[in-house]
C-alpha cells in the first residue's frame, strides 16, 4: 500500500510519538468546552506551540463523539505546489507518529469520476496544513477513514460542490484548515481577525487571502453552510503573540464549529 510519510514531525509537532501524544492530550485537558456536536470545524494549522491551543477548542469538542463519526472530509490550502482545482493524494494511507490512517479511496474514486477532484501526490507530500490535524483526530476520534483534499486555486462553487459530494451523514465530519491575518502587529491582528470573525459568523463567503490562509475552503463552506442551514460558535480567536510568538508580528489564528 501507498503510504504518505509524515513531512513536518519534528518541526511543527513532536517526532517522538510519546511527546506527541502528551502534548495534544495536554492541550485536550481543558474542560470549559460548550456542549455541541459539530458537523463542520474551522481550525488553524501552524507548529503546536503557537495554534495547538486555538485547535484543541475545537477538538475537544470531539472527545465524546470517538467511536461515532469514522469518516473525516479535511481540507487546507495548498502552501507549497501550485493547483488548480482540488487535489486527492494517491496514497491508501497517511501515517503520523501516531500510527496509520486509512484513505477513502472509494470516495476519492467517486469525486474524482464527477470530476470534482484531481489526484496530485505533489501536492500532498509537503503540505502541513492536513497534516497537523491528524495528531488531533488520533487522539480524539481513534479509529476512522480520512478523505483528505488541498485546496488550490478552486471557486467557492467548486468547493461547496466537493464538500456537498461528501456531507454525508452524523458519521461524517468536515474540517476546513486555515490561519487568520499574516505578520501584522499584534493590535493591528486582533482587529483585522476580529472583522474576519464577523464575516464568518455571518456565514459570508467573500473572504480574501490576507484575512485567512485557507480562505477558498471557508468561501466554499459558508456558502454550503447557509444551504444547510447551519449554526456557528466561535470558540476561540488568539494570535502567536498570545502563545508562543513577540507581538511585533504576529499570525492570528479562529477556531469556529458549525452544527
Amino acid at each position: 500500500m501507498l503510504v504518505r510519510q509524515p513531512a513536518v514531525a519534528g518541526m511543527f509537532y513532536p517526532e517522538n510519538p510519546m511527546l506527541l501524544q502528551r502534548q495534544v492530550d495536554d492541550m485536550l485537558a481543558s474542560e470549559n468546552s460548550p456542549t455541541l456536536r459539530p458537523k463542520v470545524l474551522i481550525v488553524p494549522h501552524a507548529g503546536y506551540i503557537y495554534s495547538g491551543p486555538t485547535a484543541a477548542s475545537a477538538y475537544r469538542l470531539l472527545k465524546p463523539l470517538a467511536g461515532q463519526i469514522s469518516h473525516v472530509v479535511l481540507l487546507g490550502p495548498s502552501h507549497r505546489v501550485a493547483l488548480r482545482g482540488l487535489a486527492a493524494p494517491p496514497e491508501q494511507l497517511f501515517r503520523t507518529p501516531l500510527g496509520d490512517i486509512v484513505i477513502d479511496s472509494e470516495g476519492i474514486d467517486r469525486l474524482v469520476q464527477q470530476s470534482l477532484v484531481i489526484i496530485r501526490e505533489d501536492a500532498h507530500q509537503l503540505e502541513h496544513s492536513l497534516e497537523v490535524q491528524l495528531p488531533f483526530l488520533q487522539r480524539t476520534l481513534g479509529n476512522f477513514q480520512l478523505l483528505p483534499l488541498v485546496v488550490g486555486d478552486a471557486s467557492a462553487t467548486l468547493v461547496a460542490a466537493v464538500l456537498r459530494a461528501c456531507w454525508g451523514g452524523n458519521e461524517t465530519l468536515i474540517v476546513i484548515s486555515s490561519d487568520l491575518s499574516h505578520y501584522h502587529s499584534y493590535t493591528e491582528a486582533q482587529r483585522l481577525d476580529r472583522h474576519t470573525t464577523a464575516m464568518i459568523e455571518s456565514f459570508n463567503d467573500h473572504l480574501a487571502g490576507e484575512q485567512a490562509c485557507g480562505y477558498k475552503g471557508i468561501n466554499g463552506l459558508m456558502s454550503l453552510a447557509k444551504e444547510k442551514q447551519l449554526t456557528i460558535t466561535t470558540l476561540d480567536v488568539r494570535n502567536s503573540g498570545d502563545t508562543a510568538g513577540d507581538r511585533n508580528r504576529v499570525v492570528g489564528y479562529g477556531a469556529y464549529a458549525l452544527y
